[in-house]
């Protein structure tokens, strides 16, 4: 994985003096974290690209920027991600006529895009974003995949007719033109949808996310916008054993797909004991056997759990007890990673400083924490990310007050999100319009089968929903807690073609007999024990210490005393007594991570991305 940038304007000559080099320099090294083993610029007349590289096929290789110069014109590429299918594509170029001056899959999705033009993406099977700059024709193409697993923010400045692009919003401000602003919208998808987005929403003023399973054409005329992905609703025409066998097939062959690196990259995997990782880490282990390895994996925890953990309907089992099983039935090496409250609450700033943007508060700093101990010995994992996204298991795919609530199910309630906010600033956000404008705009997107009844539908809109949004979210996380040390993270569970499959299978298939998650369960028969497979979902971990709530009131004691910016937001007379009463640890105000305690977190994340990034506030 990489750390991309540039910019491009036809109307700009970026060579004249350094100015516009020792910008991106600037990008780069803001991006350095991203890709610790090479980096490199290009810049032209009117584009200029920078670029930072975590090697991980064709090591000795692949350097970028790439290009490649046909008829004097220059084709070139920044790229950061994993195709999976590199292989098949390389023979078909070569069937072409193409030949390759490297064995990097870079140079594969260059070669594509000069052999079939800018809808060679469609071809592609992985986790990217990527830029492409066509110099014969003086047009940008930036790229990103159908699930947004990989970043891709940009701007676009009017008044000289630029676009500025990067993989981090932090880049972005290197280019002086690009300020911290934040408007109405972007508090209300702070407020309002935190720490979700709505997709394309970059909450700063002007600047936005590509999309994911789009791409954009930038030319001096402006941006134009294209479709080349989109999750279809489908009859389902397998039968149930049929179901199964394919769930089965799709999935195995995601993981083994995504194992790919070179020999001198071993992979490892996140392992908590639950379904979803188990079978990824079973597949995994099982492939590497094969070979005569042994796989890594990793679990995590909280110092003082043991002692403090409280079992609720949300959160009803500790993952250690399960984990230590699933490592002796593997035969792993592994590593049980156990992260303190002071740990956890001191990566509370450098979780923003990986998003540039406040975000899941602790559930973020620990896995901040926990990717950073992992990339010491490993570049590259695989994760169980996402299968109850698609497989439906959360609470809300089954409790009828979910399917009809008329809202995003995992914040059905904005009561505890406006509780500290001051007046006037409700009355200025209007946050039940804007996020009900959100929803219902997100529900227009789906399309509903003619033969399906309202619960039917209601449950396709959930599903579409978690895709969307809650599962963007998480992938978010992933990239950026992962990235922040260097460590490649993949997420079988959001391929393609699984996913697509998933999406329409029915419900009476996906929840038979009332089994929650019952086509994942029943295609792992085999490869893990009955116990893990019929375990009942536990979300990620947190804290349970009470010292670290206490710590975290100290925290917002002192920004308050200090000044802190976010009481320009906050009423702090309602925030003091928030502070002083009881935090539910087991009703969740997003989803089910993000209880009480989350919620001193994420304002404590707030104020501090508000006063590093010197935000301006307009309202």
């Amino acid at each position: 994985m990489c750390g991309i940038a540039g910019f491009f304007s036809s109307q700009i000559e970026f060579k004249a003096g350094d100015k516009y080099r020792n910008i991106l320099y600037e990008m780069k090294k803001s991006l350095f974290h991203r890709g610790p083993d090479d980096s490199g610029i290009y810049l032209g007349r009117h584009c200029g690209f920078a670029h930072t590289r975590l090697a991980i096929r064709d090591v000795n290789n692949g350097r970028q920027p790439m290009i490649r110069t046909i008829n004097n014109n220059d084709y070139v590429i920044v790229y950061n991600g994993e195709i999976y299918n590199t292989e098949i594509l390389r023979y078909n170029l070569k069937s072409e006529g193409w030949h390759f001056e490297t064995k990097s899959d870079t140079e594969v999705v260059l070669l594509l895009f000069l052999q079939y033009g800018p809808e060679f993406v469609k071809k592609l099977d992985g986790i990217f974003s990527f830029a492409i700059y066509d110099s014969g024709h003086d047009i940008l193409y930036l790229y990103r995949d159908q699930f947004g697993i990989k970043p891709l923010f940009y701007t676009w400045l009017d008044d000289e007719k630029s676009i500025v692009f990067a993989s981090e919003i932090k880049a972005l401000f290197k280019y002086g033109d690009v300020k911290p602003v934040v408007d109405r919208n972007g508090l209300n998808e702070i407020f309002g949808l935190g720490p979700a987005r709505q997709p394309g929403n970059a909450v700063f003023k002007g600047i936005k996310e590509v999309k994911p399973g789009n791409y954009l054409v930038c030319t001096q005329y402006g941006i134009t916008k294209k479709v080349y992905w989109s999750l279809e609703s489908r009859y389902h025409k397998d039968d149930y054993e049929k179901t199964i066998e394919k769930t089965r097939y799709l999935l195995e062959d995601a993981v083994v797909r995504q194992m790919v690196s070179d020999k001198e990259v071993p992979i490892c995997t996140f392992l908590s004991g639950g379904i979803d990782s188990s079978l990824v880490s079973a597949i995994c282990a099982m492939k590497l056997k094969e070979k005569g390895e042994i796989l890594s994996t990793y679990s995590f925890d909280f110092a003082g759990n043991e002692k403090y953990f409280k079992a609720n309907s949300f959160q009803p089992s500790q993952d250690a007890p399960y984990a230590k099983k699933m490592v002796e039935y593997l035969g792993t090496n592994h590593t049980i990673l156990k992260c303190d409250y002071d740990k956890q609450a001191e990566l509370l700033y450098d979780s923003v400083d990986s998003h540039d943007l406040p975000c899941m508060a602790d559930i973020d700093s620990s896995l901040v924490y926990f990717c950073r101990e992992v990339s010491k010995k490993h570049k590259v994992v695989l994760t169980g990310e996402c299968a109850d996204e698609i497989f439906g298991g959360y609470p809300w795919f089954h409790r009828e007050e979910f399917l009809k609530c008329g809202t995003f199910p995992w914040t059905p309630d904005l009561s505890p999100r406006k509780q500290l906010l001051r007046q006037e600033v409700l009355v200025e956000l209007d946050m039940d319009d804007y996020v009900k404008s959100a929803y219902e705009s997100a529900v227009s997107e789906i399309n509903i089968l003619p033969w399906e009844n309202e619960i039917q539908s209601q449950r396709r809109q959930i599903s579409y929903l978690n895709i969307r949004f809650f599962m963007q979210t998480l992938l978010n996380r992933m990239d950026r807690t992962s990235m922040h040390s260097g460590l490649e993270a993949r997420v079988p569970f959001a391929d393609r073609k699984l996913l697509q499959y998933v999406f329409n299978i029915p419900w009476d298939m996906k929840c038979r007999n009332g089994l929650v998650k019952n086509v994942l369960r029943q295609a792992a028969r085999g490869r893990v024990p009955e116990e893990i497979l019929f375990r009942k979902k536990s979300p990620y971990p947190k804290s349970y210490n009470p010292y670290y709530e206490k710590m975290l009131i100290e925290k917002l004691k002192k920004d308050i005393k200090d000044g802190a910016p976010v009481l320009s937001l906050i009423d702090e007379k309602k925030l003091t007594d928030f502070m002083a009463g009881e935090k539910d640890y087991g009703a969740p105000w997003y989803g089910q991570l993000m209880a009480g305690p989350q919620m001193l977190a994420y304002l404590i994340q707030i104020n501090y991305w508000l006063n590093k990034y010197k935000i301006k506030i307009e309202l």
